[in-house]
């Protein structure tokens, strides 16, 4: 096992490899499954907690709003006047009793929460008194509510946000505590007052139709407990502290992650501003262990099967890499044994097959390099000699212009002088190419030399006129032929077919880093259709041309060097003339 590990072959580096690679993406895979796993049960677990919690509130919301309801029918429609019942020592005193009284079972009916109120008395200070609901009713009930302490500072609060107090009940048939509702009677002769009393039985009844297991807890805006569920005896000085800290923030909600009971926790919390109710509510995180418990045993059998389907995939693959890899070296070590013989068993589509093929034709190509090898050394002699023939035959022509040069100068032919060695300069720097790069003042010189040859040739038919904005332009490096085929186009196309005298402007000038050169005549011009596809046209310039490059192919120079952003724009007018503009990095 220590020898098949240590090995260096192929084979077991690749597994050596793919057991890295699957060991790491399994565990980065494992981690971000846990990751995202636990967040996502975090957030099902503040969802579910965040939702319970809006449930419980907009329920006691909507039993707050029919409650407001009730009080405001009773006390702002023009129907009760308790000064007609004037205790009922009439008969028809007593109807009108009785018909206050089924009205008031009538508001408390619509609602489905009129189980839960208590006493909806509506009475004056005279005695008079109709009332209805859950518990027996009393004609002590109207002094007992007057005598409850609580009746002065319920009729100060407004209808616009009317906060309950949890207070205790002044009637002797029930002995809870009760959110009263009062309020003033506002059409009724005698004066008067509607008093709701609500049982706090409707908001434990809430929480138990609602329980999740959860600590739940419903107070009032003092911090007054209404209804609990789930909340031991032991946990309420805490619970109490973190509700009015939270009653302090003036938030209506929230959800948070804080300690409570010595546990990390989510608290959630929803207050009905109007009503004061505040819904609150704690999750200890460790409930949640049992989910990161699956959540890590899914993430570790993940781990272990993509581990040991790797181990079976590389396994499998470096197999078949090993096959194809052992027959190509074993050819190569008959090539290296010098027989070059084809091997057909080691091509194939893929990419050690294409290397197979490479090396089935390196192996031919070897074989025929040899036999062309002992072929080239028998020629090898001959070669030398076409060589240094070759170096002799230019040497010879400029000798014999300058042979003739010579004699024009002895017999004093200035015109053949000028005209010899124009020629010459022109033969030396065509016969060095034409991509090679030179300074503007080379370039100018050697399109001298060919309008000396044209002047003599056009007897003075133009004139050239060349500007330099700059000095230093002339350092510039252009490449080789830029302006003598632009030249030659406008002798050619532009003068000549005019037929009389014209002139060529060359100026060259700098535009921030770009060298700029015109060259313009005022020829026959170009006709418009002509001009928009002039540059596209590869065909050589007409005539005996000296240079035999056409603009379309200084163009494409120009733009091969440097770029599709630079190269020849050609602006003519018919009849007036043309000008070409150059442009070109500036470089020295």
């Amino acid at each position: 096992m220590k020898k098949y590990i240590r090995t260096k072959t192929l084979r077991v580096q690749l597994m050596r490899y793919h057991f890295l690679i699957i060991c790491l993406i399994a565990t980065f895979v494992s981690i971000c499954t846990y990751i995202t796993a636990n967040q996502k049960t975090l957030e099902v677990a503040k969802n579910s907690q965040k939702h319970h919690v809006e449930s419980i509130s907009y329920r006691s919301r909507l039993a707050y709003e029919e409650m407001l309801n009730i009080i405001l029918n009773c006390t702002e429609r023009k129907t009760f006047d308790l000064s007609g019942i004037n205790g009922g020592r009439t008969s028809g005193a007593r109807k009108l009793g009785l018909d206050y009284a089924e009205l008031i079972r009538d508001y408390c009916a619509i609602t489905e929460y009129g189980n839960y109120i208590v006493k909806l008395s509506v009475f004056d200070d005279q005695g008079n008194l109709v009332q209805t609901g859950s518990s027996f009713g009393s004609t002590d009930d109207a002094q007992g509510i007057i005598e409850s302490g609580w009746l002065d500072r319920e009729l100060e609060k407004t209808m616009d946000r009317y906060q309950l107090d949890l207070e205790s009940s002044p009637f002797s048939q029930y002995e809870g505590n009760i959110l009263p509702i009062a309020r003033k009677l506002e059409h009724s002769g005698s004066g008067g007052w509607a008093v709701l009393c609500l049982s706090t039985d409707l908001f434990k009844d809430m929480l138990l139709d609602t329980a999740n297991g959860q600590e739940t807890v419903i107070v009032t805006a003092a911090g007054d407990r209404i209804a609990s569920i789930e909340e031991p005896g032991e946990h309420r000085e805490e619970n109490d502290r973190i509700i009015r800290s939270l009653q302090e923030q003036k938030k209506d909600k929230g959800l948070l992650e804080m300690k409570v009971h010595g546990k990390d926790s989510l608290v959630t919390y929803e207050i009905y501003d109007k009503s004061g109710i505040m819904v609150y509510e704690t999750m200890p995180l460790d409930e949640l262990s049992n989910d990161r418990m699956m959540i890590v045993q899914t993430v570790v059998i993940m781990f272990l099967a993509c581990l040991i389907f790797g181990l079976l995939l590389s396994a499998r693959i470096t197999k078949q890499i090993k096959k194809p890899i052992d027959r190509l070296t074993a050819h190569i070590e008959t090539i290296a044994a010098g027989n070059f013989i084809r091997d057909d068993s080691i091509e194939g589509e893929d990419e050690i097959g294409r290397v197979g093929c490479v090396v089935n034709d390196m192996a031919l190509r070897i074989k025929e390099l040899m036999d062309q090898q002992l072929k080239a050394e028998k020629e090898k002699g001959d070669l030398e000699l076409k060589m240094l023939q070759a170096q002799i035959n230019p040497h010879f022509l400029y000798n014999t212009l300058d042979s003739i040069r010579w004699i024009a100068v002895i017999q004093k032919n200035s015109g053949i002088v000028k005209m010899v060695t124009a020629l010459s300069g022109l033969l030396k720097n065509m016969a060095k190419g034409f991509n090679e790069k030179v300074t503007l003042k080379k370039e100018l010189e050697f399109l001298n030399d060919y309008v000396t040859i044209e002047k003599v040739k056009y007897v003075e038919l133009f004139d050239l006129e060349i500007q330099v904005d700059d000095p230093g332009l002339y350092e510039a490096k252009v490449i080789k032929l830029t302006l003598q085929p632009l030249v030659e186009n406008a002798i050619f196309n532009g003068i000549e077919p005019k037929g009389r005298h014209g002139i060529i402007k060359i100026r060259a000038s700098r535009q921030e880093d770009m060298l700029v050169l015109t060259v313009w005549d005022n020829g026959v011009g170009i006709p418009e259709e002509r001009l928009k596809t002039l540059l596209e046209n590869t065909e050589k310039v007409k005539g005996n041309s000296m240079s035999g490059i056409g603009l379309p192919n200084v163009d494409r120079r120009i733009k091969l060097n440097y770029g599709e952003s630079y190269g020849l724009m050609i602006d003519s007018t018919e009849g007036k003339f043309t000008e070409i503009t150059v442009t070109m990095p500036l470089e020295f």
